[in-house]
């Protein structure tokens, strides 16, 4: 990708996990386990992106239970970001500290100091392998720091490519180098977040909707919503908004890029992904 090249990102590392479980499947399987975790499961490979899966993180209180079974057999890790919605050290903890993380350059030895023994750092434009797959690294426009005062490093997406190609966006808002990121088969774009009200560096369902034109998946599934709300939001039960971006995302996208499927996960929920029906990609 010449962009990554002409923003002085260095080339692809060439470098391995050598971490495989059993899981073998004739489809790719995406299990959508809430907010920005997902689990992709592909030509014998497990990976977990971004795990927060506690009951209750700071202020924010999770409004649907963890599939225990998308735990089982990970072979990594993929963490976009810093934010601690993102990262969590006792999700990470709840998978193992022994099972390979792999971290956006610049973060790998706050995680170690953490107790985590095998993490590995990536920066946009590198890629590694993983089992049975490669993961790259791509930008993404969001805010590098943990908060208040933490360690910083510049955030990532993920494309994972074997058999089929599953782009995982982390949190960003659109960039015009979308474009040289797909065209992918799975694009896992976040629609929302845990608030009613969306800060910089994210995308809402409306510009969710115009990141397909450029990443051009043959289909999309809608993340990091309906999970996570602030305890006060609750304190009357469910927030009625927690529900709603997926379904604004499906109906904009339908319009805005009708060649793309759009298959709506609720947290739990999970899709397979027959090579076959989906048109190949590069």
């Amino acid at each position: 990708m010449d962009y990554f090249l002409a923003c002085g990102f260095p080339a692809f590392a060439d470098r391995t996990i050598r971490r495989a479980t059993s899981y073998d499947h004739a489809m790719a399987h995406v299990e959508y386990v809430g907010h920005a975790t997902v689990l992709v499961a592909m030509d014998g490979t497990r990976l977990l992106t971004d795990p927060v899966l506690r009951s209750r993180v700071a202020h924010l209180r999770r409004a649907v239970p963890v599939d225990a079974d998308a735990l089982v057999g990970v072979d990594a890790v993929l963490v976009s970001h810093l934010h601690f919605d993102h990262l969590d050290v006792p999700s990470l903890a709840r998978i193992g500290h022994g099972t390979p993380v792999v971290v956006p350059r610049g973060a790998g030895a706050w995680l170690r100091g953490k107790g985590f023994s095998d993490v590995t750092e990536l920066a946009a434009g590198e890629e590694l392998s993983i089992g049975g797959v490669r993961v790259q690294g791509t930008p993404a426009d969001h805010d590098s720091g943990r908060l208040p005062f933490g360690v910083r490093a510049d955030p990532l997406g993920f494309v994972v490519r074997g058999s089929q190609s599953v782009y995982f966006a982390g949190d960003t808002d659109v960039f015009e180098a979308m474009d040289e990121i797909g065209p992918v088969d799975v694009a896992l774009v976040p629609v929302a977040g845990w608030g009613a009200t969306l800060g910089p560096g994210h995308m809402d369902a409306e510009r969710a909707a115009r990141a397909l034109d450029l990443l051009k998946p043959s289909v999309a599934v809608p993340i990091h919503w309906g999970t996570y709300f602030p305890v006060h939001a609750g304190l009357r039960g469910r927030p009625g908004w927690l529900d709603l971006p997926a379904a604004e995302f499906a109906a904009r996208a339908a319009q805005s890029a009708p060649g793309v499927e759009v298959r709506v996960l609720r947290p739990g929920e999970s899709t397979e992904l027959d090579p076959g029906a989906i048109p190949s990609t590069p």
